[in-house]
């Protein structure tokens, strides 16, 4: 079994299979001519189940045979124009061949001496990020696998940097819109069950400074502690922009941390359009980005920033068989010491790679392209009498909603509209996603491909009318 390690004497044995692999993902991508087959759970999970991994197949194209059949047959394409759904980006080729180079030199982030020049990479791509966002000279950060890990760390820090024990009086302020994960942060800290209080939206589904400052003046009047305010640059269901030098400026007011989480929004870094958008982020005291949503790369790829690197001692923790405290004097630079976690994967060297091959203008003008597209999907909804579109989008999110002419029961609407996404998701044609809007089920588009078209768009819009008629049509018949 030898013959499978990769080391010197297999490097020919690695050069063919990668290689086989490769010819068969790109012979897959030429021939997708829809986002997903319609395969259901129940369809797939037999030929899975009857697989035997205790017999291996022992042959690399019988393997890749096998895996043509129980995934890249029916996976979820999102590469496809018609992918309309979730925060998936298709991602760039200089990052997919980081990717290929970090899986098999397989070096771990946590120490020096198991990384050497790809820790350097991370720093310099946390320093480039930090620049950008305008964070100043004492800025730093680490890699994470994701947001909801950045934004769990951010808070950790703030909640330490408050210097209380009494954590039943700490209070996290975030719009009704923000990202669950706030919530979920909140409760790992070990936060009250009323620590985060809930600020409602404008009409834009931006959060409402006016009820911050309220909610911030009743935490004070109540002997409560602000431990952090989070804002969203980029909502998940609306990719809506919360106003952050306002929101900044309460922050200093209450001596409250301030917390961007930019997951999505973080491709503003990169726009020459629109990075005024995001004015304001340069006053956060932590910044969530995820590369992988906005900047095009593989997952994982994400990094929480802070403005003063002095509070990443909190995720600190001295091991002598990894990162003894002798070597901070020594100057060895170990990203463990910043982490929350300890094995970690060189994903910056996918945007590292990207950045030297496109340059960081060439990322900013594909995130423009899908801004772009958006404010011409959101005239073309708002022009359709079939649709009702929530709000003009500030990065490239739809929310709508199916209307029909003949029906005026929002219950029956709603079935209508979940109706036509399930039945589009079983058809393949087209992948979108789903959200509530004041109880209500409404569709969404998460735009994100540059090769999107808005001829795409009014095709998808005329698929959802036409399952939606369907079902109003059918349950009109079962009614009769």
């Amino acid at each position: 079994m030898r013959s499978h390690l990769l080391n010197d004497t297999t490097a020919e044995h690695y050069r063919r299979s990668v290689t086989e692999g490769v010819e068969r993902v790109a012979a897959k991508l030429a021939a997708t001519d829809r986002p997903f087959t319609g395969v259901t759970a129940d369809d797939l999970a037999p030929c899975i189940d009857a697989i035997d991994l205790d017999r291996p197949l022992r042959d690399t194209t019988a393997a890749l045979d096998e895996l043509e059949d129980v995934y890249l047959r029916d996976a979820v394409y999102f590469h496809h124009p018609r992918y309309l759904a979730h925060l998936n980006c298709p991602v760039v080729i200089p990052a997919v061949l980081g990717e290929a180079v970090l899986s098999a030199v397989n070096s771990s982030l946590d120490t020096w001496d198991q990384s050497a020049g790809g820790t350097l990479i991370e720093r310099k791509l946390i320093d480039w990020t930090a620049a950008r966002i305008g964070l100043g000279p004492a800025a730093d950060g680490v890699f994470t696998s994701g947001g909801t890990q950045s934004n769990l760390q951010a808070l950790l820090l703030a909640r330490e940097e408050t210097k209380t024990e009494e954590l039943t009086k700490l209070r996290v302020f975030a719009s009704e819109v923000s990202h669950f994960s706030v919530q979920k942060s909140a409760k790992l800290l070990g936060l009250g069950p009323d620590a985060v209080v809930v600020v409602p939206v404008d009409h834009d589904k931006r959060m409402q400074t006016v009820a911050l400052a309220h909610e911030l003046e009743r935490c004070a009047e109540a002997g409560l502690i602000p431990m952090a305010v989070v804002a969203t640059a980029g909502t998940t269901d609306f990719g809506s922009i919360d106003p952050l030098p306002e929101i900044a400026g309460l922050c200093e007011q209450y001596g409250a941390w301030m917390h961007v989480d930019a997951a999505y929004g973080c491709g503003l870094l990169a726009s020459r359009k629109y990075r005024h958008r995001i004015d304001g982020i340069d006053r956060a005291d932590s910044v969530t980005v995820d590369y992988h949503k906005s900047f095009f790369q593989p997952v994982s790829s994400s990094a929480v920033l802070v403005r003063d690197a002095a509070t990443l001692r909190h995720a600190t923790y001295h091991a002598e068989y990894l990162n003894p405290r002798r070597m901070v004097t020594e100057r060895i630079p170990n990203q463990v010491d910043k982490s929350l976690q300890t094995t970690r994967r060189f994903d910056a060297l996918k945007l590292w790679m990207t950045l030297r091959v496109m340059g960081a203008d060439g990322i900013g003008a594909l995130f423009d392209e899908v801004c772009d597209l958006a404010a011409e999907g959101w005239k073309l909804l708002a022009a359709d009498p079939r649709f009702d579109v929530v709000v003009e989008p500030s990065l490239s999110t739809l929310v709508f909603r199916y209307i029909p002419a003949a029906v005026t029961d929002p219950a029956e609407i709603d079935r209508a509209n979940l109706y036509a996404r399930k039945a589009l998701f079983a058809s393949g044609d087209a992948v979108v996603a789903g959200t509530k809007v004041s109880g209500r089920h409404y569709l969404k588009f998460t735009l994100l491909n540059p090769e999107t078209t808005t001829a795409d768009i009014t095709a998808v819009l005329d698929l959802i009318a036409g399952h939606a008629e369907q079902y109003l049509g059918e349950s009109l018949d079962r009614a009769c």
